[in-house]
């Protein structure tokens, strides 16, 4: 089988996930703002930037931009998220726009009775109307889809792409798969076949997306675990994505991994590291889990403590230091 190159230009995105505006229990939903979530400051984006990265993704909850399928937007939520984004952009801060509702609509799973494919579709064609064009504004679809098939996912995030594309943006796209779209889940069976088999007829007008992916390194590829047993599984898992990546002309991003101080955690975080920084021709960068000023003790934190880096900040440093700045040149140095 053969394919178009689905990405038009080269695109290297190293940064973080900055937490805080997808906190909150269902039961929470909308929630108040500033006391169950709260998007990161001016300041953790300064932070980020400083120490090299340019991009982060922003985690949020459809269904507080969005309260009801189909309907307008929450203008008082919508404030908060557009400010968080023009923070990040100021800070030259490439940002990944990310529902972070796992397939579902307060708990109901996308494709079910009560959230049809098309709303999906209509959150997205809003979203992007405000943002078309905008180089450094990629839409990242979905949070970890998962209690739905790849086929039901599939088609919504067709659906979905079509009608961004309709609203005359062609941004970047990160489209990802089910199962949590783990790289390590990529080639398991479902009913309909797995994401290897069916996130092949993903179909973008613009042919300007990439595939995401997610890898933790704990026992059970959670990202709950604070130690990182199965490094090794993670980057089999991962080497093997990235021959299917190569096999079929897509590119990939890994939008999620990490791990807590942890000696086997940060040994692990800079083998995932290596790996992708040392393959650009086919993976356009990675964010690791996670900034933000709500966090506290998290183990996974990589919010600085009292103006001191985190160990897991000063481990990825040697893979941001750069003499090239620009987000669309991929030449970083192998360490």
């Amino acid at each position: 089988m053969t394919t178009v190159s689905p990405v038009q230009a080269e695109t290297c995105l190293y940064g973080a996930n900055v937490s805080g505006g997808e906190f909150g229990k269902a039961e929470d939903k909308p929630g108040t703002y500033g006391v169950t979530h709260q998007f990161p400051s001016a300041a953790t984006y300064e932070y980020l930037a400083s120490k090299g990265m340019n991009a982060v993704r922003l985690p949020f909850q459809w269904e507080r931009i969005q309260p009801e399928l189909f309907g307008p937007f929450e203008p008082e939520e919508l404030g908060h998220l557009t400010k968080s984004i023009a923070e990040a952009r100021a800070n030259g801060l490439t940002v990944i726009l990310n529902p972070h509702n796992y397939g579902k609509y307060y708990g109901r799973a996308i494709g079910s009775r009560d959230v049809p494919v098309d709303a999906l579709a209509d959150f997205w064609g809003r979203l992007a109307s405000l943002y078309p064009g905008k180089t450094d504004i990629v839409f990242g679809l979905m949070n970890e889809p998962v209690d739905l098939t790849a086929r039901t996912w599939l088609d919504a995030s067709n659906r979905a792409i079509r009608a961004i594309r309709d609203t005359g943006a062609d941004n970047l796209v990160l489209v990802p798969g089910t199962i949590w779209t783990g790289s390590s889940h990529w080639f398991d069976q479902q009913d309909g076949g797995s994401n290897a088999e069916v996130m092949l007829a993903v179909t973008d007008p613009a042919e300007n997306f990439a595939i995401e992916v997610h890898q933790y390194l704990d026992a059970d590829f959670s990202g709950t675990g604070t130690s990182c047993s199965r490094t090794a599984d993670a980057l089999a898992a991962l080497k093997r994505f990235s021959g299917w990546l190569e096999t079929f002309g897509y590119k990939g991003f890994l939008g999620e991994f990490g791990g807590s101080q942890n000696r086997s955690c940060l040994d692990g975080v800079k083998e995932i590291a290596t790996f992708i920084n040392r393959r650009p021709d086919i993976w356009i960068g990675w964010t690791i889990w996670a900034a933000g000023e709500w966090w506290g003790a998290y183990p996974y934190s990589i919010q600085p403590e009292d103006g001191i880096d985190r160990p897991q900040m000063a481990t990825l440093i040697p893979f941001l230091e750069s003499d090239h700045s620009s987000r669309r040149d991929c030449q970083y140095p192998e360490r």
